[in-house]
């Protein structure tokens, strides 16, 4: 039995986070963090996230529960995951990392920290996404340079970063694939008179509204024809659940950086 612990348990993830650890019957639930001004410290995670009592209570204070879980899983802001990064590679726990919106500089951060703990960073814990980055990479290899490129993702509105850590992997994938350098052939919107498509750069579009869990799509647009690669999801469990065996995945690992690839051995 893996001893599971939430990171971010107040928010809608948390939520999603708490009733997947507490389905799995490799996992037991053993402690959840929240920042320290919220009003859940004191509350018992299971009740905050709609699924009963589980006798767990919700703590801001990171350091007093390290000797009760072997991961944790962190879904909250790049700030607060970067800190309890340094106190778990510090003390040897395993931190799976589903939050985005880090910078270049934050990114490294984590591939250091990596060198004393096992780390799984990923944009997205979703099993079917991560299969589409794979499905991506053999379509941008054997469509190569002859379509354009276009990422349209959808999210709720209250995401904060934009385009998601998910259509900026997708991206990656792509530019990797192709040999360019998603850096500098990154088009972000467009307005006005832009004038005609450069083939190299790889297009962004970014929707927010309502409560959309997640969309993305990949379009190859070439001369006659179209090929879409298309994500949704209807519900946080399936990054929840990805996280879960992410964790489970983690536990056997030696110190490094992982991401959902190697979880899912798609490589």
């Amino acid at each position: 039995m893996i001893k599971v612990a939430i990171h971010g348990a107040g928010g809608r993830m948390g939520h999603a986070l708490i009733e997947a650890a507490a389905q799995n019957p490799e996992i037991k639930l053993t402690a959840a963090l929240e920042r320290n001004d919220s009003d859940l410290i004191g509350q018992d995670a299971g009740i905050v996230a709609g699924i009963g009592k589980l006798g767990v209570k919700i703590t801001s204070n990171a350091e007093a529960v390290l000797n009760k879980f072997d991961v944790i899983v962190d879904f909250t802001q790049p700030a607060p995951s970067l800190k309890l990064l340094e106190l778990c590679a510090n003390n040897k726990k395993r931190v799976v990392i589903g939050t985005t919106g880090f910078t270049e500089d934050e990114k490294k951060k984590i591939l250091t920290a990596a060198d004393k703990t096992a780390v799984v960073f990923a944009p997205n814990m979703s099993v079917g996404v991560n299969l589409c980055f794979k499905l991506l990479d053999v379509a941008a290899r054997v469509l190569r340079n002859e379509v354009d490129v276009e990422i349209i993702e959808a999210h709720h509105r209250l995401k904060v970063d934009a385009p998601s850590g998910t259509a900026l992997r997708m991206g990656e994938v792509i530019a990797d694939a192709l040999g360019r350098n998603l850096q500098k052939d990154a088009i972000y919107g467009r307005e006005g008179r832009t004038g005609e498509r450069d083939r190299k750069t790889i297009g962004f579009s970014t929707i927010r509204g309502g409560d959309i869990v997640g969309d993305h799509t990949v379009m190859f647009a070439g001369l006659g024809e179209r090929v879409e690669i298309t994500h949704k999801s209807n519900s946080r469990m399936t990054y929840a659940n990805g996280a879960m065996r992410a964790s489970i995945w983690l536990i056997q690992q030696a110190n490094g950086l992982y991401d959902m690839q190697d979880v899912l051995e798609l490589r």
